[in-house]
């Protein structure tokens, strides 16, 4: 018989390497009030906020609202509820204690009830009973004694269309996400053409950050249904603080199929990013050089160094995963575009298409001392 319980995997086990960390090593700009906000959603957005508290940041996370899949999907279509599922995975990473029984059983998926997670089932059932998705998540917040707040984006049950590279049209999140081409670009709509406007307690948290993380997680379905909420990119212009996109290791699923680094980021910016965008965090999977007649500015502004681009022809592709290729060409492109890139080697060697958290954690010091050196702090 199969056990009636599993634990949704929306965190690692890599999480516990955050726990032994030197303070010594947190940058002088965090000593004070320093607040970040993570954008996007699914099982990314976790490992940012998990990061970002284990150096002592007020973390807040704004989380896209157009997941119409698996137990949410259900849950839509059956009790036209606010998504939960994202939210839930962002408030069990705020979460106090993480092996508190509580906490624990809130990521339960339960094979006797449609494989649904019990965080996703009391959200639904504690708006309905509120009357208000915020204050659901509120209750959830005091549950499971969570160190910062979980904004939706919208409050509206929007949904996520998707045009693909080869011309096709796709209505929903979870077919975009599984589309058998890349997708070119995504839209929101709501029911009966109502109005999208942004969750004013979310732009308020983008305003008031000292950095933005966008991501880790999947471009189209994650972050950039952020992005595309009237007022949210607003909020990021407004904002005082930089902001860094954390680029995908691999696409699993098949909505940035194929994709380079240099694409990920031409795509964030024709969804809203142009012009806003500070840093980007690629994956490299080892030490590269740069061209011999460089003068080493670019490596010693970024701490990485880079190879030439057929050094990179040989990396595998596994099954249903295709790594996101960075080459030295694509970042001299991105940073033509604005961004300036931190490269190093983030991958959790048990999980190669996962961000470890130790190695981000590094990178996100090396962007906040570079933050500081620019004088975007």
């Amino acid at each position: 018989m199969k056990q009636p319980f599993n634990i949704d995997p929306s965190a690692t086990a890599a999480f516990n390497q955050l726990e032994a960390f030197d303070a010594s090593e947190v940058p002088d700009a965090l000593r004070g009030s320093f607040k970040a906000v993570v954008i996007g959603g699914g099982t990314g957005a976790p490992v940012s906020i998990r990061t970002l508290l284990s150096l002592g940041v007020e973390t807040s996370a704004v989380v896209a609202m157009a997941d119409d899949g698996g137990s949410t999907g259900l849950l839509r279509e059956k009790a036209d509820v606010t998504p939960p599922g994202d939210i839930r995975k962002c408030l069990t990473a705020f979460a106090g204690d993480p092996s508190d029984p509580l906490v624990r059983a809130f990521k339960y998926r339960l094979r006797i009830a449609d494989d649904h997670a019990l965080g996703n089932l009391m959200l639904a059932a504690l708006e309905d009973a509120c009357g208000s998705f915020p204050e659901a998540i509120a209750i959830c917040e005091r549950l499971v004694g969570a160190q910062g707040h979980v904004h939706p984006s919208t409050l509206e049950h929007v949904t996520l269309s998707a045009l693909t590279r080869d011309g096709r049209t796709l209505v929903g999140q979870a077919a975009a996400c599984h589309s058998k081409t890349a997708l070119e670009r995504v839209a929101l709509s709501a029911p009966d053409d109502a109005q999208i406007r942004a969750f004013e307690p979310a732009v308020r948290a983008i305003e008031e950050a000292d950095l933005i993380v966008l991501g880790p997680g999947s471009l189209f379905t994650s972050i950039i249904p952020n992005l595309l909420v009237p007022g949210i990119t607003d909020a990021i212009r407004r904002s005082r603080g930089a902001s860094v996109f954390i680029c995908s290791l691999a696409d699993v699923q098949g909505e940035t199929w194929g994709l380079t680094a240099l694409e990920h980021v031409r795509s964030l910016m024709e969804h809203g990013m142009d012009g806003l965008l500070d840093y980007v965090l690629l994956h490299t999977p080892r030490p590269l050089e740069p061209p011999k007649t460089g003068s080493g500015t670019f490596a010693a502004a970024t701490g990485v160094a880079y190879q030439a681009d057929d050094d990179l022809a040989a990396d595998a592709v596994e099954g249903d995963v295709r790594p996101v290729r960075a080459t030295f060409q694509d970042v001299q492109d991105i940073q033509s575009l604005g961004p300036l890139v931190v490269a190093r080697d983030l991958a959790d060697p048990a999980h190669p298409s996962w961000h470890a958290p130790a190695a981000l954690r590094d990178a996100m010091i090396q962007v906040i001392r570079l933050m500081a050196t620019r004088k975007d702090l």
